[in-house]
Order: C-alpha cells, then structure tokens, then sequence
C-alpha cells in the first residue's frame, strides 16, 4: 500500500469515527431543559448560542446559568435580558415583556436553594 493510499485510508477512518459520535450529541430542537414550556421555547429561540444547551454558557463562566437566580435578582435579569450588558446584546426590541418577563421568572428560580 502506498503512503498516499495509507493516508487516504487513515483520513476516512478518521471522518467516520467522528460523524458516529454525531448521532449521538443533543440537538437544539430536542434538548431536554426542566422549566416552564413557554420559557423554555423562548431560551431554545433565543438564548441557547450563547448559554448552551445545557446552561453552561458558550461564552465563559459568567453565561453559566446554572446558578444565576443565586447571582442576580429577578429585577436583574429581567434589567439584563432586555438591556443587555458586557457581552450581552440587549434583548428589549427582539422579545415581548411578557417573553422576557418569563424568561427572567424562570431563570430567577435557577441555582436558589430550597
């Protein structure tokens, strides 16, 4: 076998093992977020390419939203999701008070102990 033909074989291999692993990640449209379905519609519409899907944040620790009801107020977040801040884009003109009043409801709730 020829060097060329080896690594042809080697590259395909290599693209084959990594497209397996693809069925297998979460999809945006089927992760599986605990909360209320209007507020969990809107995260997966408009929060999840930068918080992730599972909260974590893209971004860095502070888009972690695990714990942010523990960090911020409601007031705050609601103040963040329709301002925006830091890396943050300001979300006033894209959603509805309602929408980012339930957004900041639900995630107000997140990291808070019982």
């Amino acid at each position: 076998m020829s060097m060329k033909s080896a690594s042809t074989l080697a590259s395909a291999a290599l693209i084959l093992v990594l497209l397996a692993g693809c069925g297998s990640a979460a999809k945006p449209g089927a992760i599986a977020i605990d909360g209320p379905e209007q507020a969990v519609a809107l995260y997966k519409q408009s929060c999840i390419r930068c918080h992730g899907t599972d909260l974590k944040g893209r971004m860095g620790p502070e888009t972690d939203l695990h714990d942010v009801g523990a960090r911020l107020s409601e007031p705050e977040i609601l103040r963040q999701i329709e301002q925006g801040g830091a890396r943050m884009p300001a979300f006033g003109e894209r959603l509805t008070a309602e929408e980012i009043a339930a957004l900041s409801s639900w995630l107000s709730g997140l990291g808070k102990s019982e």
